[in-house]
């Protein structure tokens, strides 16, 4: 089912579609120097070129609603923003973990649909003990491991600040969300900013000029307290622009991606995000 996420009157589209005219007319000026066209049949060439013309922006239109791939420049790094599947990207792929960076995938602290648990299950090349012992044993900075939750009844009981970051293989896995006591995923909206600068600047140190894809933090079963409605293309850009702040550089070839889910795809609007890469 065709989405119009773009007005068909937007300005970006008239003023895109009065470029095509003008180099088309510039064109049919040189031709019209050397030919000369009959009265009888003016009229109807006319209207082919109004056709013509309907048809071009029509194509503009559709064009603008269905944009699956964009590229910014943000502060000198190369970011594309596409859809697609984050596993088949190149270079570090980022998996967002909870704040016990638990690997237990029983629909209840894990679910099986979401990027965690299709990572866990699907693409983890060794066992969930080996990666708990793997990650027991990473050289975590002090401040970054807040110590244990006794009280917790399920799942792991190391606790550990948002942003954090375990470098696995191909895998950059992250603290994102944290977990209440029915181990419901939420973060309130300046714990979710702060998620997202200490984020850049950690991977800033580990990232050895890799490129590095990431998915839209918060597009999925995690709340955002005070902030239910919260749309997936507002943390896209709440993404771009805490990138943009922070210190994160990738020098060229690396470069940061941000894939969104091709279910996802249908509500954000990437020529929004084109045009406001200015106003980021």
């Amino acid at each position: 089912m065709f989405l119009a996420k773009v007005n068909i009157f937007d300005n970006r589209i008239i003023k895109t579609f009065l470029e095509y005219t003008s180099g088309i007319g510039t064109f049919l000026s040189l031709v019209l120097i050397f030919l000369d066209i009959p009265a009888e049949k003016k009229l109807g060439l006319g209207g082919i070129f109004v056709l013509l013309l309907m048809l071009i922006y029509a194509l503009l239109w559709f064009r603008s609603n269905n944009l699956e791939e964009v590229e910014l420049n943000i502060e000198g790094t190369t970011v594309t923003i596409k859809t697609g599947d984050i596993f088949k990207q190149l270079g570090f792929k980022v998996i967002a973990f909870n704040e016990y960076f638990d690997t237990q995938v029983d629909n209840k602290i894990i679910s099986e649909q979401s990027l965690n648990g299709i990572f866990i299950n699907k693409h983890l090349s060794i066992s969930t003990v080996e990666l708990d012992r793997y990650i027991e044993k990473y050289p975590f900075d002090y401040d970054e491991v807040l110590g244990e939750n006794k009280t917790r009844k399920f799942g792991k009981k190391m606790k550990y600040s948002i942003g954090t970051i375990c470098v696995h293989k191909d895998y950059i896995l992250t603290a994102f969300s944290k977990f209440d006591e029915k181990n419901r995923a939420w973060l309130t909206m300046p714990e979710y900013l702060g998620f997202l600068i200490t984020f850049w600047d950690n991977v800033n140190k580990v990232y050895a000029q890799k490129s590095v894809s990431v998915p839209v933090f918060g597009s999925g079963i995690t709340r955002i307290k005070e902030h239910r409605n919260i749309s997936d293309e507002d943390l896209l850009k709440i993404m771009l622009w805490t990138f943009r702040i922070s210190e994160m550089r990738f020098k060229y070839p690396a470069k940061l991606t941000i894939v969104i889910h091709k279910d996802k795809i249908k509500k954000i609007s990437l020529l929004d995000i084109k045009s406001a890469r200015n106003g980021l």
